[in-house]
């Protein structure tokens, strides 16, 4: 059964308003009053917003335990699209958190116009860094460590952001899990997208990412012969 995630619908700032745009990108609605309010001095009525690199689109799905490929893609649901730092909070401050979904369930965010599936044309040449946290032991840390993957991919703050597609959170019975979702499986670039992965999600030395190559899940459980972990 689908589970439903509540959203909001965006609240408009002012009817009558100017909009300019700074040269450093920064877009203000300035009002009659012109004073100049952030989002986090005022997350209802604020009138900056600061765009991001590219738009992202945050995804939905809980298939269950008999999902095919057909039905997965039935229970895909795209929540959202945004493209400025103000309108992602908005976002994550009205979906409910990642330690709060039942198992099953993932939450995926990629940059627009690419599909969370491996046979989107930007994802079927490329991989997923991949990690897994007991949930017994995480709780709560799952939405501070998804919260970092996220950030690291709307700021663009990859070596290789470009070579980036979209990050998972998955919640499982007995664990949760993070991926980063790559264009290519290039060593160089996969390892370095690897590392500052894990500086983000402030892993210790004892902690692995494993990289899986999409090619390897589509010819149904082959595995790459050398191994990629860092």
């Amino acid at each position: 059964m689908s589970e439903t995630v509540p959203t909001e619908e965006p609240t408009e700032v002012m009817e009558d308003h100017e909009e300019t745009e700074h040269e450093n990108g920064t877009t203000c609605l300035y009002t009659n009053d012109d004073e100049i309010r952030t989002v986090f001095s005022d997350p209802v009525n604020f009138n900056v917003k600061h765009p991001l690199f590219n738009s992202w689109t945050l995804w939905f799905d809980n298939p269950g335990k008999k999902a095919n490929t057909a039905s997965w893609s039935q229970n895909l649901k795209e929540l959202i699209t945004f493209d400025s730092v103000e309108e992602f909070w908005g976002v994550y401050n009205n979906v409910v958190k990642a330690s709060e979904l039942s198992a099953g369930s993932n939450y995926h965010l990629f940059k627009r116009g690419i599909k969370p599936m491996w046979e989107d044309p930007a994802n079927e040449q490329g991989g997923k860094w991949v990690i897994q946290f007991p949930r017994n032991k995480t709780g709560d840390d799952i939405n501070h460590l998804w919260l970092y993957a996220m950030l690291a991919c709307i700021g663009e703050s990859f070596e290789y952001a470009d070579e980036v597609c979209g990050a998972v959170v998955s919640v499982r019975k007995i664990f949760y899990r993070i991926s980063l979702w790559t264009r290519t499986s290039n060593k160089e670039i996969c390892e370095s997208l690897g590392y500052q992965m894990k500086q983000t999600l402030n892993l210790n030395p004892n902690q692995q990412l494993e990289f899986q190559p999409h090619s390897d899940s589509i010819k149904s459980g082959s595995h790459s012969k050398e191994r990629l972990v860092v």
